[in-house]
């Protein structure tokens, strides 16, 4: 028998990752269909082709042809540096998934599919009730997940570890113990100074001048339209089919401005990322994102760094105007960085300020611990999460759709995901501090609407590595440290003196 090369096996290896990452990113194209353009009675069947190709794609990468492969290329001492991590991510991601009957991967594609639409159905009812029975379902499987999975001191743990590789209910019980006493004693004080004005950004503003400044706005950022688009959905999201197709959605509130505008900045900071990871690593762990908490320090980096900073305020003040000359005019661009900067305790995530954000994602996090570890009933949600939000933002919750039903990670079965906004928003702290002590010039650039040297800065140092290195390893090798919440913390501090005169 002739023994094949390492350069033969890494290509047959390479050719069954693609293959595999084929039906996965098809199954995506579905799901953005799903949440964008799917007429309401294909609901169903759709859920079927999801999980078909769910179930697929789960049963050709825990074949035992692939392990076999795998196993055999791990000895291999003749690899690249770089093929020799792709071997090892995917022996772990094999071992991982090798633990989940293909049966339970469908049962999960078709709860999570029933439960999407349970969740579009109670948010239209105003009915948390409507959603409970099938987040229930969801749930159970969660737990389910966790058991096949496996994990130490806590079910919640195999959980977050998909989202961020090492990422604890203990770690984060420290970082947010950390941080939630520090910002309460900020908020307090800012609280207590005469509030900023951001009425104008209560105004009717059109749909379609909205929706033409926020495409002005991605294309200024980077964001390459020949490689993705923008649409419509009940929730902003992005999703990737590959680097050179990477979409995002926005929702429009014709009487808020700020609703559709950060939310473009926000996710094109993670479309930028995607199209910026090598497309010639497609179907490989080298080709994808290092972890949500690095994905999502990209999307805060691009929408506070610089989308609420007072260069880009001043720099995009001319266009505001030329959009929406009315709504602007007496304004300028100082009552702008001031107004879409005010610090409010709000009902709403995802329009939340810099600093309450946090209060909003902790709620959460505990929610999840205590579903995931069955301290918590889902029917009891509504109850819980009213009482934290009185209790850490001292505001009262109308209905449940500004509630517990605004967001659509749990009717994704995304439970271990919040987390990582906060963490991801320390991180973009740090990266952006360590992009302007590396580009001398940038906040010139940043002034003057120049973004290309912030996003080639990405490229080089963080978009182009893909999986190789995890959060920490990444943080480390750009910053010189691991992440922590001190470059967050001190900025809002500064923004805020200078806001607030505190």
């Amino acid at each position: 028998m002739i023994r094949q090369t390492s350069k033969e096996l890494y290509a047959a290896y390479r050719e069954s990752m693609r293959k595999i990452a084929d039906i996965r990113y098809a199954s995506a194209v579905l799901q953005w269909d799903q949440e964008t353009y799917l007429p309401p009675k294909g609901a169903p069947i759709r859920g079927q082709q999801i999980s078909t190709l769910s179930e697929t794609a789960h049963q050709l990468f825990t074949a035992e042809e692939l392990g076999v492969l795998l196993q055999e290329l791990k000895t291999r001492g003749d690899l690249t540096d770089k093929e020799k991590k792709n071997i090892a991510l995917s022996w772990e991601d094999y071992e991982r998934q090798k633990k989940i009957p293909s049966a339970f991967v469908r049962e999960l594609s078709e709860t999570v599919n029933k439960s999407f639409h349970s969740w579009i159905l109670a948010r239209k009812k105003n009915s948390f009730a409507q959603f409970s029975p099938e987040l229930a379902r969801l749930v159970a499987l969660k737990k389910q997940e966790a058991e096949y999975l496996g994990y130490s001191e806590h079910p919640y743990n195999a959980l977050l570890d998909e989202f961020d590789k090492g990422s604890t209910v203990n770690k984060l019980d420290k970082v947010f113990g950390d941080i939630r006493t520090p910002l309460k004693e900020l908020l307090d004080k800012i609280m207590a100074k005469p509030q900023v004005d951001d009425s104008f950004l209560h105004q009717h503003f059109p749909k379609d001048k909205q929706w033409a400044f926020g495409l002005d706005i991605l294309r200024q950022l980077g964001y390459d339209m020949e490689a993705g688009r923008q649409d419509i959905s009940e929730h902003p999201f992005t999703i990737n089919f590959n680097s050179n197709d990477v979409r995002i959605t926005t929702r429009i509130d014709e009487d808020d401005f700020s609703a559709m505008t950060w939310s473009c900045i926000h996710e094109a900071g993670h479309a930028l990322y995607e199209q910026g990871l090598p497309d010639d690593e497609y179907g490989l762990p080298c080709g994808e994102a290092a972890s949500l908490t690095i994905h999502e320090s990209q999307s805060r980096l691009w929408e506070n760094h610089v989308g609420r900073s007072e260069a880009f305020c001043v720099f995009q003040f001319p266009l505001l105007q030329q959009y929406f000359p009315e709504q602007f005019r007496g304004l300028s661009a100082t009552d702008v960085y001031k107004g879409i900067n005010k610090v409010q305790p709000s009902l709403i995530r995802t329009e939340a300020d810099e600093l309450t954000y946090h209060f909003h994602v902790m709620i959460r996090f505990d929610i999840e611990k205590a579903l995931i570890e069955g301290s918590l009933q889902t029917a009891d949600i509504p109850a819980f999460w009213n009482e934290h939000y009185a209790r850490y933002l001292n505001v009262s919750v109308p209905d449940d759709k500004r509630g517990c039903l605004q967001d659509i990670h749990w009717s994704h079965g995304s439970f271990g995901y919040f987390p990582t906004y906060s963490l991801g928003s320390f991180c973009a702290a740090q990266l952006f501090d360590a992009a302007q002590q590396s580009v001398p010039a940038l906040e010139n650039e940043l002034d003057n609407g120049r973004y290309q040297p912030l996003l080639q800065w990405l490229r080089n140092n963080l978009h182009q590595h893909g999986r190789r290195y995890n959060s920490n390893e990444l943080m480390v090798r750009i910053t010189g440290r691991e992440p922590g919440i001190d470059n967050f913390y001190n900025r809002l501090l500064d923004k805020y003196k200078n806001i607030y005169n505190i």
